[in-house]
């Protein structure tokens, strides 16, 4: 859903964990750039012959390289039932980065701490497979079209960890914490909340309260907005209760700090807090409370494990689950004995970004001006996709549990995702063709193409270091597009680390002219908040009359209807393959290795009561 952005590192190898506690946890985080390793400007001729083995064996695959299919693999473990009640269940994180500790879901900003934070809080708002909220929640919502309103409303017997009510006013606090005018985190600056009735007022501290939020009693709270678009019901409503009463006395600007967040935490989930080893691992016990009905465990320990050490720990039964399992590590090892193996789609894709324009500050807007920029001519980027053989690349480096991607919409959001777009296919003699025709030839001999000016054309690739298929993977992209003549190289010559790639992209580094990273979707499957008009992290500056348009009607009151905004994103993801803005990459499964031993673990998609982690336990 659009409802912050969380940066993580670049993290290939190493599957970023979906919240399957929270159901569809809202969260973008857009790392994971996918690639490439050093290279030289020029490469020398071991790495030459290096990338043509690479090429070879990418175009070509391995009798060794088997590949799998993650839709040959179960969301759901095959030993359901009813569990003993009883057992600690051990889950390894499988992450190179420590937990931050900060476990309250207004605050954290870590991908890790997200993790820990699901397994004992939840979402009061629960998402169906098209990721829409459906009423199988904590709180249930009403929306009145005629009157802008939605009414939310707690269900019975819902309590905090610590033995208090679940009330509506918890809910109401979520909003007035992150639109606090002290609240420093990332969150609160979408439409689930600035379309609210004095949200912005109350934000910029014109105003002590929300007038547009009303609590009419202890269950019931009515929100009312300026006006009610589509993204509301696709993850727009904030997901989370926030425990005032915890907070008590605390001032906002201190909460992320405080002990009510790293070390005494608490939630609505099935399993409760019991003890915090910073950085390392969370204790959990049964909340026989729970509303959903009691915990089928004692408890839960849940460590974090580097990702070299994930796949022993398994083997041993050192632990029953491990969460975010390396999927580069999984051909090793899928004959384990004593585990089953699930498999989900990633939501996430990964793209290459074309440079054309840049980010005008003073208007917080994008300034489009491809006649301006050296990736301005869609002759040249079309060419560009057609080179590389995306197919390939998923079956040889990943072993097929990732695959050409077709569209810039998540194939996560199926009721969206339009899968029969007419894609530019690997062709380099199409490639060659189209750029010979717009004029780009290699007019001094040396190899490489000039412009149609006749001026050297030198194409500036800024990509982020990390990931154990780097080197490959970069030598065969580099050698792709070399070998139709365009000269790429990578920008200074080296990849750049996470934070220094990502000030080089939001500060429209002049030296950049093509980078390459990837999209983490939440519910929400606006894409507004990646290619918007006024999208800060629309970061190839790309915006055009008609994209405008149906990026608008899109998140529009006539797009409530669910077919209506199907269509209109259908013709915008059209759109944008003619246009041309973002080479769509690869699409990526993850994987989950359960122990034989554990009952009803899930990776479903959507709510599913019967696989919920309170139904997690162990057979006899």
């Amino acid at each position: 859903m659009k409802a912050f952005l969380n940066k993580g590192e670049n993290n290939m190898g190493e599957n970023n964990m979906k919240d399957r506690f929270s159901i569809k946890i809202m969260l973008l985080i857009f790392t994971m750039s996918l690639l490439l390793a050093a290279c030289g400007d020029e490469l020398s001729e071991s790495d030459e012959a290096a990338s043509d083995d690479d090429i070879a064996e990418a175009e070509n695959g391995s009798d060794e390289n088997e590949l799998f299919d993650y839709e040959d693999f179960p969301q759901t473990v095959s030993n359901t039932g009813d569990p003993t009640g009883e057992g600690t269940l051990e889950v390894g994180y499988s992450s190179s980065t420590p937990f931050e500790g900060t476990l309250n879901y207004n605050f954290y900003s870590g991908t890790p701490d997200m993790t820990m934070l699901g397994f004992f809080d939840e979402a009061v708002l629960t998402s169906d497979e098209n990721s829409q909220f459906t009423n199988e929640g904590a709180i249930h919502f009403d929306m009145n079209e005629e009157n802008n309103t939605v009414t939310f409303t707690v269900a019975e017997d819902v309590y905090w960890h610590d033995g208090e009510p679940l009330t509506i006013q918890d809910y109401v606090a979520s909003y007035e914490v992150i639109g606090h005018p002290d609240y420093d985190g990332v969150r609160g600056t979408t439409d689930g909340f600035t379309l609210i009735e004095g949200y912005d007022e109350y934000k910029a501290g014109d105003t002590d309260e929300i007038s547009g939020i009303e609590v009419i009693d202890d269950e019931t709270a009515v929100f009312t907005y300026k006006a009610l678009a589509p993204s509301l019901t696709s993850g727009g409503f904030w997901f989370y209760a926030f425990p005032e009463h915890h907070y008590e006395g605390v001032d906002v600007e201190d909460m992320a700090s405080a002990p009510q967040t790293r070390e005494n935490p608490i939630g609505i989930g099935p399993y409760k807090v019991d003890s915090i080893v910073s950085g390392e691992s969370i204790s959990l016990t049964k909340f026989e409370d729970y509303w959903r009905g009691e915990p089928q465990l004692d408890g839960m320990e849940v460590s974090v494990i580097p990702p070299s050490s994930i796949a022993n720990a398994v083997e041993s039964g050192e632990i029953d689950v491990a969460a975010s399992f390396p999927s580069t590590q999984f051909p090793d090892v899928h004959d384990m004995e004593g585990v089953e193996w699930l498999m989900q789609l990633q939501n996430s894709y990964g793209y290459i970004g074309f440079k054309l324009g840049e980010w005008d500050e003073e208007n917080e807007k994008v300034d489009y001006k491809p006649d301006e920029m050296k990736m301005g001519d869609i002759n040249l980027r079309r060419a560009m996709w057609h080179a590389i053989e995306l197919d390939a690349m998923g079956e040889n480096f990943f072993n097929g549990l990732a695959w050409k991607a077709k569209s810039v919409m998540s194939p996560v959001h199926s009721a969206f995702h339009k899968d029969d777009l007419d894609v530019p296919e690997y062709d380099p003699e199409e490639a060659n063709r189209i750029l010979d025709e717009a004029g780009y030839e290699d007019v001094d001999d040396d190899g490489f193409r000039e412009t149609p000016d006749g001026e050297p054309l030198e194409i500036s690739y800024l990509a982020m270091s990390g990931g154990d298929v780097a080197e490959p993977f970069a030598n065969y992209l580099m050698q792709s597009w070399r070998a139709v003549g365009l000269h790429v190289r990578l920008v200074n010559n080296r990849l750049i680390e996470f934070n220094s790639f990502y000030d080089m992209v939001e500060n429209d580094d002049p030296d950049i002219d093509i980078y390459e990273a990837s999209w983490n979707v939440g519910t929400d499957v606006n894409p507004e908040q990646f290619y918007g008009a006024d999208a800060p992290f629309n970061y190839t500056r790309y915006e055009t009359e008609e994209s405008t348009e149906l990026l608008t009607k899109g998140n529009s009151k006539e797009a409530l209807d669910i077919d209506n905004r199907i269509e209109i994103y259908n013709e915008w993801q059209e759109l944008m393959i003619e246009e041309i803005p973002v080479i769509p990459t690869l699409n990526f499964s993850y994987v989950t290795p359960v122990s034989e031993d554990v009952m009803n673990w899930s990776e479903e998609i959507g709510f599913n009561e019967e696989t919920h982690l309170y139904r997690v336990g162990f057979s006899e």
